[in-house]
């Protein structure tokens, strides 16, 4: 559902190492992954996907297409095309049914979650709250069909955060039981939307500072899982959080911080949220024109999605703005439209906060009647949901309205007056609220108007217990600047800590890069430092070093020095600076300050950086002031041969990279400068020469067997194959272009000779890598080489083509012997079980797929070789698809026709064999598989096989 980005680090590393099935099947985790952490490079993934679909299993297909689905409609629902994601969504779980009978059913049922899931929330944009708890429920189930325990958390938790925001009493209640307290155990996904659940029931009950707590862990969650919309979502929530304890400088630091993870998105949602919020605490601090301009914009920027929540809640802020102002008519508009929407969403907080809205600015626009009428439905509300402190803000708005004008008291009078009867209800009702502080302003209301009619004893009794509400209220807020302090330092201690993971984890990404660089840079230096060997001159190995350093590095001087005889003096030998030779000099190796001297005693690398202002130490009269300057020894074994040095003019010219190269051109330039020596040497006498081409024709021999041999198996590797399979093409058409012009005699000095490509993969050899370890995959290929040489003849190529496939030419086995040939191999494999290193053993198959050469026999020249191979590479392929343990082959007919005959039958297989163009012969008697569809394909009779 979400993964680490840890976990997209190490899946990004291998990304260009794999291929097959495997590679569509990455890319797809990767794009689900980065849904919302890079959209532009999940769309890219997934188009890249999509061409390779092919390579999938047809049981996976489907799926996978479903998933790809759920990407794109994710990026629509963030961008506020709640209608095309809706439809998307929708297709997706239609996927989800077609894959049903053939797919796994735990796959199936948790990708039908996540479609859920997305369906569930673009249903709270629009403001459908009955749908989106609908979708919830039926993700859940889902996601408990799928046995997805953190699955089912992240949906659970993320329901009950929905019912506390309908009835958070309620909610807390049905799901008190449901989470425990304790998250240390928790995977950190699952911890995360829990921990945003407890923060949002402790918001409801006004337990700020915990709440805060509870969603900071929410918010690391979400931004090291890739849940961006819920970062900010939650990062705005802590700003509340800061803001109901009067800490504004924090609550304003959180909003920006929500801001600045919405405003890239252009999420319309996040950014309009993130406005809002904003703008509200800005009117807390007095701030009205930039909140007013800020909820203007927010308003414009949720207009799509005014369905929403975040868009009932901008309304409601919009109202209380509009009163602060003094603007009725505005505030009386804002409430309305709250009201509306608060009666869609069945949310009560809306609907208790609209009508108490609509109250206020009826009563000052001299609309008493309908004023009575809105905070008597503002009450009635907040009663039928127990919600106490409702019912005092509306009986406290009814008392105000009363006060206002001259209106009916309610009956039954409960008080001298209708002020004071709804001022003494809200008193009695502030009495039953456990730690409850009943505000001085209500009391001093109730005070004032027993003063006003003469009961001065009852208002001087109340008076005290305004002051003293007051001082309790200060200590209060005291109170909340202490815990607001406390997660100040509890949040600046967590950014430092994410900050700090956060470099760790750019820290990683670029080890990969410089990884991936120096990849592409080894093969680079290898082909380098074949040229550089490759020369036995020292002059020619100077030029070449020369040319290789300045191509690859930034060197503005470049000198190699090497030991006399003697081995107490180094010489100059080659040196050049700003393209001008230098002048050879000598330095006697005991010399303290001469960094070439240093490198070749201490047989180290040694890498001196200055800044601009720096001067360089031991400058060489008559040399540029470098200000990189690296020195490497020449060493062949233990033996230092001089030191090479690249300097530049360019502080911090030579990282890891630059080294890397530098280190490894050293390497070859000692061995060159070694053997160009060994060379001179040599040449002294006949014999000597003689004696070291005998050593270094030994050794190239050797090393050109090593280069073509399998070191595993000891069958010939791809390298030996390429090498010689020209030539036996080559005699094979002549033989047949040979027979087209003449009647072949005795005397003909070779006859047509048929090529039979034969390839050979273990089936499920991952499993046994998996199960038993490599060591045990490694016997079962050596055993494996064993019975191909078994069944194969001497003179034939058997080579380890890569992993578990082998490729074998034979050069004597006539076109129809090929298939008992084949059936001898598989049987071979089938019959008899592989020896394990532990003493137990193994049953495995093979699958067999082969071609002729030449493929049509009147027109020998009319596929090369490599397609060939590649036919017999389909014949694999419809053996491996068709239930493994298997061989099939591709023949022609008399009906195949030559032009375009390759590409027809790679891309339309099942074509060519419906009109006759090609004959696919298998051992196997049920259906074949052919190009993704099953046809039942006759064998041929004269084989007599299957």
């Amino acid at each position: 559902m979400f993964a680490l980005d840890d976990e997209l680090a190490q899946w990004n590393a291998i990304l260009l190492e794999v291929q097959g099935p495997e590679r569509p099947r990455l890319l797809t985790a990767l794009a689900w992954h980065l849904r919302q952490r890079d959209p532009a490079r999940a769309a890219q993934l997934s188009a890249e996907v999509v061409a390779l679909l092919a390579l999938l299993p047809t049981a996976e297909m489907a799926l996978q297409r479903a998933r790809l689905r759920l990407i794109g409609a994710e990026q629509e629902w963030l961008r506020g095309e709640l209608d095309t994601a809706q439809y998307h969504l929708e297709q997706a779980l239609q996927l989800c049914e077609q894959a049903a009978p053939v797919a796994s059913a735990v796959a199936v049922a948790a990708c039908r979650a996540d479609a859920c899931w997305t369906l569930a929330w673009v249903a709270n944009d629009r403001g459908d709250s009955a749908a989106g708890d609908s979708w919830l429920r039926q993700a859940a189930a889902a996601a408990r069909t799928a046995q997805d325990p953190l699955r089912i958390d992240v949906i659970d938790a993320a329901s009950g955060i929905c019912d506390a925001f309908g009835d958070w009493q309620a909610a807390q209640q049905r799901w008190q039981g449901r989470f425990g307290a304790d998250l240390s155990h928790t995977p950190a996904i699952a911890a995360g939307w829990i921990s945003d659940f407890f923060g949002t029931c402790a918001f409801q009950r006004s337990e700020y500072g915990r709440a805060i707590g509870h969603l900071m862990l929410s918010f690391e969650t979400a931004l090291a899982t890739g849940q961006i919309r819920r970062a900010i979502i939650v990062a705005t929530n802590i700003g509340n959080g800061f803001t109901s304890l009067n800490a504004h400088e924090a609550a304003l630091d959180w909003m920006q911080r929500g801001l600045d993870l919405a405003r890239p998105t252009g999420w319309p949602l996040s950014i309009g949220m993130c406005l809002m919020q904003t703008a509200e605490t800005l009117r807390q601090l007095g701030q009205r024109d930039a909140a007013q301009s800020l909820l203007r914009e927010a308003l414009n920027t949720l207009a799509p999605l005014s369905g929403s929540r975040a868009y009932a809640v901008a309304l409601e802020y919009q109202g209380d703005l509009a009163l602060d102002l003094g603007n009725h008519v505005a505030a009386l508009d804002s409430f309305t439209r709250l009201a509306a929407r608060g009666d869609a969403l069945c949310q009560s907080d809306f609907q208790s906060s609209a009508r108490r809205g609509q109250a206020h600015a009826l009563s000052h626009l001299a609309r008493p009647d309908e004023a009575l009428a809105a905070a008597q439905g503002a009450l009635a509300l907040a009663r039928d949901h127990g919600d106490a402190s409702s019912q005092i803000a509306a009986l406290n708005v009814l008392a105000d309205i009363h006060a206002r004008h001259d209106l009916p008291a309610p009956t039954p009078l409960m008080a001298p007056n209708a002020v004071l009867h709804y001022l003494q209800l809200a008193l009695e009702i502030a009495a039953t609220i456990e730690g409850y502080t009943v505000p001085g302003a209500l009391l001093d209301a109730a005070a004032r108007e027993y003063a006003a009619i003469g009961d001065y004893q009852r208002a001087y009794t109340i008076a005290l217990r305004a002051n003293a509400a007051r001082d309790q209220t200060h200590s209060k807020e005291a109170t909340n600047r202490a815990i607001a302090m406390q997660v100040q330092y509890q949040t600046e201690r967590a950014q430092t800590e994410g900050e700090h993971h956060r470099q760790l984890a750019a820290a990683e990404a670029q080890r990969a890069e410089v990884l991936q660089q120096t990849s592409a840079t080894l093969e680079h230096l290898s082909a380098i430092g074949q040229e550089i060997t490759a020369h036995l001159d020292a002059a020619a190995v100077f030029r070449a070093l020369d040319r290789h350093v300045h191509g690859l590095l930034d060197a503005t001087h470049f000198s190699i020095f090497l030991l006399e005889p003697d081995g107490e003096t180094l010489v100059c030998a080659f040196g050049v600076e700003a393209g001008k030779a230098l002048l050879p000099i000598r330095i006697p190796l005991a010399t303290s300050g001469a960094n070439s001297a240093r490198c070749v005693r201490e047989q180290r690398e040694i890498l001196i950086e200055l800044d601009e202002q720096g001067i360089t130490p031991n400058l060489i009269p008559g040399t540029l002031p470098t200000l990189s300057l690296l020195f490497a020894p020449l060493r062949v074994g233990t033996r230092v041969l001089g030191a090479m040095t690249v300097q530049s003019l360019q502080a911090r010219s030579y990282g890891e990279r630059e080294r890397l190269i530098f280190r490894t051109l050293c390497a070859y330039g000692a061995i060159a400068l070694d053997n160009a020596r060994a060379y001179q040497q040599v040449a002294a006498t006949q014999a000597q020469l003689l004696e070291k081409n005998v050593e270094l024709e030994q050794a190239y021999k050797a090393l050109e067997e090593v280069s073509l041999t399998d070191q595993l198996t000891g069958l010939r590797n791809r390298r030996f194959f390429l090498q010689n399979v020209d030539a036996d093409v080559a005699m094979s058409l002549r033989g047949y272009e040979a027979g087209q012009h003449r009647e072949l005699t005795e005397c003909d000095m070779q006859t047509p000779k048929d090529l039979v490509f034969f390839m050979v993969d273990l089936d499920h050899f991952k499993e046994v890598n998996d199960r038993y370890g490599h060591a045990a995959g490694d016997s079962i290929l050596v055993q494996m080489q064993e019975r191909l040489r078994e069944v194969f003849r001497e003179s034939d190529y058997v080579i380890r083509w890569g992993g578990e496939e082998f490729l074998v030419l034979a050069r004597a086995t006539h076109r129809d012997e090929a298939a008992g040939v084949a059936e001898r191999m598989r049987r071979a494999v089938a019959e008899r079980d592989f020896e394990l290193p532990d003493g137990g053993r193994l049953s495995k198959t093979c699958s067999i797929g082969f071609a002729c050469f030449p493929f049509l026999p009147e027109q020998p020249r009319l596929l090369s070789w490599s397609q060939v191979v590649e036919l017999a590479d389909q014949g694999l392929y419809i053996a491996k698809r068709s239930g493994r343990d298997a061989w099939a082959a591709l023949y022609s007919t008399a009906a195949t026709r030559a032009d375009g005959v390759f590409p027809r039958l790679m891309q339309r297989l099942d074509q060519a064999v419906v009109d006759g163009e090609v004959r696919v012969v298998s051992n196997l008697s049920g259906p074949l598989v052919l190009g993704g569809e099953r046809r039942r394909i006759g064998l041929s009779s004269d084989l007599e096989l299957g």
